[in-house]
């Protein structure tokens, strides 16, 4: 499998978020927004359009990344700057084949090249472990609720970025969907059943679940 990485095109918008749909389907509730987060996040000032990068199968694209701006809120009232991802989405077809990894490892050495010193997100331990992440508890650093939370990952992209950052992260406003909106906007796609009850849907109630006071 010759699996191309490129800078996702204007021309490129409405596939990335059928691939979006596809890939996160029913995966952690019953049907999806990621794919109405990937529609609003082109125009959020807070979006890394350098950043922005599809996976390619000859003419087809099955998977892509975008990364937004966010912050840590420091203990001592500093802003720390640093990025987060996602949604990264490979549809399901292509998925177990290295391919989310590949869009992570490759945008990651430009983020480090753009003069961005880390990466946060929330996700899966059991997946982003793998690709260089460790528990943000390991820097101190929480939720914006404040909380330790197992999901929440990051990535030094300089050696001692976060040593000195400990506090609370924040993703964007952009992550706050409108649901109702989200709605409305998958009425532009074909219809899908919703389920619920599913084993990665249980995953995600558990990890969610994975929360301690940030002492």
């Amino acid at each position: 499998m010759d699996i191309l990485i490129r800078k996702e095109q204007e021309k490129d918008y409405k596939e990335v978020e059928e691939v979006t749909r596809e890939a996160f389907w029913n995966h952690h509730s019953p049907g999806c927004n990621e794919h109405y987060l990937v529609h609003i996040m082109r125009k959020s000032p807070e979006f890394v359009k350098e950043l922005d990068y599809v996976a390619v199968d000859g003419d087809k694209i099955v998977g892509n990344i975008m990364y937004t701006e966010a912050y840590i809120l420091g203990d001592d009232n500093n802003k720390y700057p640093v990025l987060c991802f996602g949604p990264v989405s490979v549809l399901p077809q292509y998925q177990g084949r290295g391919i989310g990894s590949k869009l992570i490892e490759h945008t990651k050495m430009i983020a480090k090249d753009l003069g961005y010193k880390a990466i946060l997100i929330l996700g899966d331990p059991e997946f982003y472990k793998r690709v260089g992440f460790v528990g943000a508890e390991t820097y101190l650093i929480g939720t914006s609720w404040d909380t330790y939370a197992e999901p929440l990952l990051a990535c030094e992209l300089d050696t001692g970025a976060l040593a000195e950052c400990k506090g609370r992260f924040f993703e964007g406003e952009v992550y706050e969907i409108d649901k109702e909106k989200a709605e409305e906007f998958d009425k532009n796609f074909t219809p899908k059943e919703k389920l619920s009850g599913l084993p990665s849907q249980k995953r995600f109630l558990e990890l969610v679940s994975m929360n301690k006071p940030r002492l």
